[in-house]
């Protein structure tokens, strides 16, 4: 990082005037620089308190015949000249390392962009772990250690409740703390619970596979057990919920308290540009976490034992676990470095000096009791620091803004490769995959690309919500999309009778007189494409005799299916496994305004995020951030897939029928359900853009007056407007 150093090249300051760092926006007692005398004589400047310079700088003219700091040239291996040393006010130590163990090779990483790197990483794991590698195999799970859906579900929603739980208390404390040393800790637990997720693998016996008899052709055993005894290894589930507890408590520092870190170590104007980056690490995580842990899951669980199955048989279970031992590991490994870190950066204080408020002003003007040096420290403050914020409606409807695009985001990606499986005709792997190329660059793209707006256009706070509600609009044009359909693939007894008349709405009859004698159980949904282009719910319902040895494009070949005619000879045809390929016209319009939506949905999470900071008091932000991760969750993340869930299930034609209980839905209307995701859509992007609209008018910035820094050559991070204030050199952080 660049030191203060003046034109003429000589270490020491040389001033014509008294030097005035006059900054209304420094709270009292903040930290300041002391520049230390190495003569021994009396300090030339004190730490700077209530945003001016100390008078023990007698006149110009003494100032000017001693400099600041000594002619000494730095050491070697160290990082300042030997006579210049930073500390704050308070004397804190501002090195890298643990204790008393600093080490100068660490100095090396103790800049922002060595900070940035390690939370990326940790934010990088995270993404991975919960968001990729849980729900990649959580099916696995649920069948290896005998759950249900609902018991799945509860180890999911396991991270929210823990983040709910912890997030007042962290973002309040660790606001107000040694930030470093919660996040370094919150890895460290993150990592622990990736590990106890991992641990049931070695706790349990060896996992056998039922061979179940040849079932699913006419004719064969089609006898499956209803009536299971409930299996002890379904009481897993609470190892499984602990360890997603660990991570949404270990989660809840790095999204509030590494945020603001991050803010306060990088000048106003780069710090959008960091906290881009460093979310992006966050939206990657989860496409690496599809990635890698669809690999592992090809490999058995038990490894080194040969089977005779298939990864694509019902019975198979991949090794879910060996990316939580990879992610735990890792995770325990980053922590060590970001423990080691400052409560703040060497030069940090530069930028707390250059820093002009953005608060919103109350009318009785409480906001300024978040100025206190001494406010936020106690517990007794944190009813009227909940107060302030409750009091500030730019906040309040910013967190409102957030919730709708978090429902929209949350249901997305719950919701989004489902509908690109019906509408299209896909299988479900193959959908994960479309949508992960649609969301990587879209959402990743978007996220990097919100900050960096804000960076290149030195927005203030009343322009961030602008840029937030011009993309909400985007979004919200771009959503009519769904307007349109993809038709659905003909499926014999339920769009179709098998003769090819039409089936009356409503009605589902999957028996025909080609299938009565085979005695198929609607139990076992295995759909298979005959060669007259029709799906029919499986190769017993279409009535198939038998399994040819040869494999078509990879896929098992079903032979003599009487249901199904050949195109041009008489006879009974043939059918594939799988479904039918969809030759949709609409499909690359539909992609692109999907990639559209997710676009302008992500474009402004940064700037809405750089708002929130900008619109509190500089004390407030970690505890601001946490209260509004509490609303985003509680209203947003949470519910959001439960509605679009709820929507999309009005529009199932085939639900599964697990022993005369209703399943999971097998076939979606396409039409309905694109019906059901317009509205769905429209509801939440009309909220969000009346909220970025109401919180746009309801902003009232500090008065101009009031901040000499606030002219337009603050917005490149100069605080002061006097003339012969010497220049800081250029930011070298980015």
């Amino acid at each position: 990082m660049a030191m203060p150093q003046n034109s003429t090249g000589e270490n020491g300051f040389c001033f014509a005037q008294t030097l005035d760092l006059s900054c209304p926006s420094l709270p009292p007692g903040e930290a300041g620089w002391t520049f230390t005398a190495p003569s021994g004589r009396e300090p030339s400047g004190t730490p700077l308190s209530n945003g001016t310079a100390s008078s023990s700088v007698p006149s110009p003219s003494d100032s000017c015949a001693e400099p600041l700091c000594s002619a000494t040239p730095p050491e070697e291996g160290t990082q300042f000249g030997q006579g210049i040393k930073y500390v704050s006010a308070e004397g804190e130590e501002l090195a890298c390392g643990w204790g008393g163990f600093t080490p100068g090779c660490l100095q090396l990483f103790n800049t922002s962009k060595g900070v940035l790197f390690f939370l990326c990483v940790a934010s990088f794991l995270q993404g991975m772990t919960v968001n990729g590698f849980i729900n990649t195999v959580i099916t696995s799970i649920e069948r290896r250690f005998d759950l249900r859906s609902y018991q799945s579900g509860l180890i999911a929603s396991s991270y929210d409740i823990a983040a709910c739980v912890c997030l007042t208390f962290v973002s309040y404390f660790g606001g107000n703390g040694h930030k470093p040393r919660w996040l370094g800790w919150g890895v460290l637990v993150m990592g622990l619970g990736s590990l106890l997720f991992a641990l049931p693998h070695f706790t349990t016996g060896r996992y056998e596979a039922r061979s179940a008899a040849e079932v699913g052709v006419c004719g064969g055993n089609q006898s499956l057990p209803c009536a299971q005894a409930a299996s002890s290894l379904s009481s897993y589930r609470f190892v499984f919920m602990l360890g997603q507890f660990l991570h949404g408590m270990g989660a809840t520092p790095l999204y509030t308290l590494g945020v603001t870190y991050l803010d306060e170590n990088v000048k106003t104007n780069y710090s959008p540009v960091y906290i881009a980056v460093f979310y992006t690490a966050a939206i990657l995580g989860p496409a690496a976490g599809y990635l890698v842990g669809g690999m592992f899951l090809n490999i058995y669980t038990e490894i080194g034992r040969e089977v005779d199955i298939a990864p694509e048989n019902t019975l198979w279970v991949g090794a879910w676990w060996i990316g939580f031992l990879g992610a735990g590991a890792a995770s325990l490994l980053i922590s060590i470095p970001i423990l080691g870190y400052p409560q703040r950066l060497p030069g940090s204080q530069r930028y707390i000096v250059m820093r002009v408020s953005e608060a919103h002003q109350l009318k009785d003007g409480s906001h300024k009791k978040a100025s206190d040096p001494d406010f936020g420290k106690t517990v007794k403050d944190l009813p009227r620091s909940v107060l302030l914020l409750l009091k500030n409606p730019t906040f309040i409807f910013l967190c409102l803004a957030g919730a709708t695009e978090a429902t929209l985001i949350a249901g997305m990606s719950t919701f989004g490769p489902k509908f690109l499986e019906s509408q299209f005709s896909l299988s479900a792997s193959e959908a994960a995959t479309f949508f992960g190329y649609l969301v990587v660059p879209a959402g990743g793209g978007g996220t990097f690309l919100g900050g960096f707006l804000v960076n290149k256009f030195k927005l203030r706070c009343s322009g961030i919500i602008k840029l937030c509600l011009l993309c909400t609009v985007s979004s919200l044009l771009a959503i009519f999309i769904f307007f349109i359909h993809c038709p659905n693939m003909p499926m014999a007894g339920v769009t179709q009778m098998y003769e090819g008349s039409a089936l009356p709405g409503g009605r589902l009859n999957l028996t025909a007189a080609c299938n009565a004698e085979c005695g198929c159980l609607q139990e076992t949904y295995s759909p298979v494409c005959g060669s007259d282009d029709v799906m029919y719910y499986s190769p017993c319902h279409a009535g198939c005799q038998g399994v040819s040895e040869n494999l078509r494009n990879g896929k098992k070949v079903y032979q003599e299916c009487s249901c199904i005619e050949k195109p041009l000879l008489p006879g009974p045809g043939d059918a594939e496994a799988g479904k039918c390929t969809s030759s949709c016209a609409k499909k690359p319009l539909l992609l692109f305004f999907m990639f559209v939506v997710i676009l302008f949905t992500f474009l402004s999470s940064i700037p809405a995020l750089t708002a929130t900071l900008r619109c509190v008091s500089d004390r407030q932000r970690s505890f601001a951030l946490g209260i509004q991760w509490i609303v985003v969750r509680t209203l947003g993340g949470i519910p959001g897939p439960i509605a679009f869930g709820s929507m999309i299930d009005k529009s199932c034609l085939l639900w599964q029928d697990q022993c005369g209980e209703q399943g999971s839905c097998y076939i979606y209307q396409n039409s309905a359900m694109s019906r059901y995701t317009l509205v769905a859509g429209l509801v939440y992007k009309v909220l969000g853009t009346t909220f970025f609209i109401v919180a746009c008018l309801l902003y009232k910035p500090p008065p101009e007056e009031s901040a000499p820094g606030s002219s337009d050559a603050s917005e490149n991070g100069n605080c002061d407007a006097q003339e012969h204030k010497p220049s800081l050199p250029a930011e070298e952080d980015i």
